[in-house]
């Protein structure tokens, strides 16, 4: 028995060494740790290696790591779309089909991180499958998504990346995003998610060089807070730092990247600049007489990827003494760690679970028939019903004998910039006429010229029009945007109002059985619809099932749940100047003060639901505890409920919001149930950032609890003490 014992001890001892002598080098040795498996790479490279590291190149080709880069994948793998992210062949773009969800502004209204970790999930599947397929090899498999940045101010040209204003919100389907995209298990990731843009990165005019100011407590409770999450809970180990500066120092340079977001959250992968940064940060920031001193400040900051021309930069840098080779050390080896959890330093690609994918499971992934039916379920579960007078919506297609589709909207499915290029694509026009079959005449009309849309409208026993913004503002030209309220990356809107209400009021006017649908990838303050219109449904743009999954809501196969992710507010005064990052002075739900059009949270529904039996699992809250109310559907259909938890702090000694979101449970409720929603809420949540102390502090006393349907419609409180 102990000479068996011994044996083992033997054996276990030399297993390292056995595995190493299989493999050409050390840091192919997966019986190592991870820092000594870079360690050893990073002795094994040579200097002209290690500057060539410094692009978005992951491959060592001399070693044998093959190369990985990035792509785009906001709302699935962007190969294509009118950002040509497929590259070009000739001048002639190249596209390659994706799976291509509802744009991120959309997958957050949805409110339903399980539904988000899939879609990232599915997007990782095709990131691996043109990776690693030898027909293809093509983008990379460090995915530049999410986008964690906040949407504050509704005028941000880039507000269909984010998920809305909530940081609490933001952070959860942040987090769902990484876990979808780098998948399930402990060792390898199917794809890697590098946030963007981190820091506060909410303006896109200037965006170049100007500065986010605002105070430490705003930066930790605000701003940086789904960032923080995405890497301490998401396990996401990359970002890209943001053109803009914060209280004057510009991201690319700023000491927070080291010593923040590396020595505090553990950040030990990558961090690259925004493309172009390095001559923004001298050109227009002015932070540097020259690109060499630039780039040489860029890397000590901790940044190992640089997105534009840089290498002669670094080569100068290190011939005039201003970086060592120790400085490159230091930004690259979070890169080869990156490599290290996506498989690329293995020799051995047997222990790589998606290695297999694009290789021998050789189906093209988009084509699968239950990935489309999920699109198309994701797209009708983001539908924010916004009004449904006398019960308008759902359409009874038994009783309809006509129907007109109007509008600009209705017969396209626009792609925004950083979109790929979906395998087809639904329209609104499309998806209606699939729900309706040929039993019912359908009249189209895009626009009322010679009063095509009054005429169609009027013959029609419902109307539908189809109006809202174009993704990059009907002109692929960089940095325009003809329309004022349209937005897009470098350009903020200068307009709430819509100008295509007008063909809703003469829709309306011929007919007054009409349904608005806004497509639409940021808020519009359309007071005259919400007025006159009976029905008003949002959806976002860029779904391959745009058409059908709108159409499932409209004829009630899906019984619509989306909510706002932002306040809608009434008019472009009720908002604070667009440079003002203090949100205080009046931003976002938590300290708006005005009458909202739509309030933060907001949705309808088809049915009804009654809230009762608010109970706490503990009088005073020391860890956490549970919040459970009881819901039930009071109405004739089946149907989700967003049921939203929200905070006040009655008793702070310190400045707080009026409310915080706090939790949030999207359930499903069949007619005449009632659910038992249990909502947990831990005490870390309810902390606020004591700038003395340089840390969070969980403030004694007493906190209100209220729950409900959205900010606004509160069905039950109740006070509970922290300790």
């Amino acid at each position: 028995m102990k000479a068996t014992i011994l044996r083992f001890l033997i054996i276990f001892l030399l297993l390292p060494v056995l595995l190493a002598a299989q493999t050409k080098y050390p840091f192919q040795n997966t019986a190592l740790s991870d820092v000594a498996r870079v360690d050893n790479l990073l002795s094994l490279m040579t200097i002209d290696e290690k500057v060539d590291a410094l692009s978005t190149n992951l491959g060592v080709p001399r070693l044998g790591i093959r190369n990985t880069g990035h792509s785009e994948g906001l709302h699935g793998m962007a190969l294509g779309g009118p950002g040509n992210w497929g590259g070009r062949a000739k001048g002639v773009p190249k596209t390659y089909p994706t799976t291509t969800f509802p744009q991120a502004y959309g997958l957050g209204e949805t409110w339903d991180p399980e539904l988000i970790q899939q879609v990232a999930d599915i997007e990782a599947t095709d990131v691996r499958y043109y990776t690693q397929n030898p027909k293809y090899l093509k983008g990379g498999m460090v995915m530049r998504a999410p986008n964690a940045d906040l949407a504050r101010d509704p005028r941000w040209g880039r507000t269909e990346e984010s998920y809305g204003e909530d940081a609490f919100l933001g952070s959860r389907l942040t987090v769902a995003f990484v876990k979808g995209l780098q998948g399930k298990d402990p060792h390898y990731w199917k794809s890697a998610s590098l946030m963007k843009h981190f820091l506060a990165n909410s303006n896109e005019d200037g965006r170049d060089s100007t500065s986010s100011n605002f105070d430490e407590q705003l930066f930790r409770e605000y701003y940086s807070f789904p960032f923080y999450k995405g890497i301490t809970e998401g396990g996401s180990r990359a970002f890209m730092a943001s053109y803009n500066a914060w209280n004057g120092v510009p991201m690319t340079i700023n000491p927070i990247l080291q010593s923040i977001t590396r020595n505090e959250w553990g950040n030990n992968g990558i961090i690259c600049t925004d493309g172009g940064a390095l001559k923004l940060l001298v050109n227009s920031h002015k932070a540097f007489p020259t690109l060499t001193e630039g780039a040489a400040a860029v890397v000590k900051a901790s940044v190992g990827q640089f997105l534009d021309t840089f290498k002669p930069f670094i080569l100068e840098a290190l011939q005039k003494g201003l970086l060592t080779e120790k400085d490159i050390d230091n930004a690259i080896r979070g890169n080869f760690y990156v490599a290290l959890r996506l498989g690329l330093l293995d020799e051995d690609q047997s222990k790589v679970p998606y290695a297999g994918i694009g290789v021998t499971d050789t189906i093209a992934p988009w084509t699968n028939s239950e990935t489309q039916a999920f699109v198309r379920k994701v797209t009708a579960k983001s539908v924010v019903l916004l009004k449904n007078a006398k019960n308008i919506l759902p359409l009874d297609k038994a009783k309809l004998k006509s129907v007109a589709v109007i509008g600009p909207r209705a017969n396209e499915v626009l792609l925004d910039w950083y979109s790929g290029t979906p395998p087809y694509a639904i329209t609104i026009l499309q998806g209606i006429k699939n729900a309706l079959g040929k039993d019912v005449e359908v009249f189209f009309a895009p626009s009322d010229e010679m009063d095509k849309a009054t005429i169609a409208a009027h013959k029609a026993d419902v109307a539908i029009v189809c109006v809202g913004n174009h993704p990059y503002g009907t002109d692929a030209r960089w940095k325009v945007s003809p329309v004022p309220s349209d937005g897009r990356e470098a350009v903020d809107r200068k307009a709430l109002t819509l100008e295509q209400e007008d063909l809703v009021k003469v829709v309306t006017q011929a007919n007054p059985n009409t349904v608005m649908v806004l497509v639409s990838n940021f808020p519009y303050a359309i007071n005259w619809s919400q007025e006159n219109v009976p029905a008003i449904l949002q959806v976002t743009n860029n779904s391959q099932e745009l058409g059908n999954g709108l159409a499932d809501v409209i004829f009630g196969a899906v019984n619509p749940a989306g909510r706002t992710t932002q306040t809608w507010v009434k008019s472009i005064t009720d908002l604070p100047p667009m440079m003002d990052y203090n949100i205080r002075n009046g931003r976002t739900y938590q300290y708006f003060k005005s009458q909202p059009l739509y309030p933060f949270g907001y949705g309808l529904s088809y049915t009804t639901f009654a809230y009762s039996g608010l109970k706490t699992s503990a009088a005073t809250l020391s860890d956490s505890l549970i919040v459970s109310v009881n819901v039930k559907n009071t109405g004739k259909r089946d149907g989700d409920e967003v049921v939203q938890l929200y905070v006040s702090y009655s008793d702070s000694k310190v400045e707080r919001p009026l409310k915080q979101l706090k939790g949030f449970k999207r359930v499903f409720i069949k007619i005449g149930e009632t659910r038992t929603v249990d909502i947990r809420l831990k005490a870390e949540d309810l902390a606020y950032w004591n700038v003395a102390k340089h840390a969070f502090i969980i403030e004694p006393g007493a906190i209100k609890l209220m729950i409900g349907s959205s900010s606004s419609d509160i069905r039950a409180t109740t006070i509970i003490k922290v300790k």
